[in-house]
């Protein structure tokens, strides 16, 4: 039986989700001291394809500002928790899901959540990176655009802003019309994060976007990712748990579509709760 939905108010709702954030410059202009409060939550989360139970009573909090690893062996569902929060499973046939799913504190399953605005909200990086055969310029423009932004000035001030978020500015900045298929496969992974930076988002999530990438470029996403989450809240799925242990400051332990183990990333690895998360962290499978 489906859990009841969170208990909140359509005009609440849509202050979230319908109405514009403060930009990614406002919220950049503070002195980082922010506290940490909870930007995504599950609660008793179950998850089907079909006759696969995926997700098994997930309930989990992760805050806002910080980095938020999620471990495991390949199947135990990290990817597919990530993609709740995006209802990206939705584009799945035969997924069904119960308990709650929360965008600061909005369960993202109401039926008058807007999903445009909530994906716009919420910027997503895959494994694989996938820049459009198009220029630099408008892979990171492109979004924008088709959310309305209109201007010369406006979007030239997104492009650049993005890429500096990125990292990449500085080894673009010449070649801006050049096609973003040119560029190393760094770069164009880089890329995709400017592009979902673009959208002004709030949240970014990343599924593996360092796995296919040689160590100098692994290091320069992670440089970058540390710099973001002064102020975006980042959930990232990795199979590197060093990567884990030098970016994360929560690891959640899954395993068999059960969340084993959460807690902050230096006590996961040198004090597990668990025996199954010490054997993992320590190699013995996976």
């Amino acid at each position: 039986m489906e859990m009841p939905r969170s208990e909140i108010s359509t005009n609440d709702q849509k202050n979230v989700f319908r109405t514009p954030r403060e930009s990614s410059a406002d919220r950049t202009s503070g002195n980082g001291n922010h506290a940490a409060g909870t930007a995504l939550q599950s609660r008793g989360l179950h998850l089907y394809y079909g006759q696969t139970h995926a997700l098994k009573g997930i309930d989990l909090e992760m805050p806002e500002r910080r980095i938020t690893a999620l471990i495991g062996p390949s199947g135990c569902g990290k990817s597919t928790y990530l993609r709740c929060f995006n209802r990206m499973n939705d584009m799945i046939e035969g997924v069904r899901v119960e308990g709650q799913v929360m965008v600061e504190g909005l369960d993202v399953h109401r039926p008058d959540i807007d999903l445009e605005r909530l994906r716009k909200r919420i910027g997503m990086v895959f494994q694989k990176s996938n820049p459009f055969p198009m220029s630099i310029r408008e892979n990171i423009s492109f979004g924008p655009r088709m959310t309305g932004v209109r201007g010369r000035g406006r979007l030239e001030e997104l492009v650049e802003r993005s890429l500096r978020q990125a990292d990449l500015w500085e080894e673009v900045r010449e070649r801006l019309d050049n096609s973003a298929l040119d560029l190393s496969g760094g770069q164009q992974q880089r890329l995709c994060i400017a592009r979902a930076l673009a959208n002004e988002p709030d949240i970014l999530l990343l599924d593996e976007p360092a796995s296919a990438l040689d160590p100098i470029s692994t290091a320069k996403i992670e440089e970058t990712l540390l710099q973001l989450k002064e102020s975006y809240t980042i959930v990232i799925v990795t199979h590197n748990l060093q990567q884990a242990a030098r970016i994360a400051d929560r690891t959640a332990f899954f395993m068999l579509g059960e969340l084993v183990e959460y807690n902050d990333t230096t006590t996961m690895f040198t004090s597990p709760r668990q025996a199954i998360t010490e054997e993992y962290i320590t190699g013995r499978f996976g």
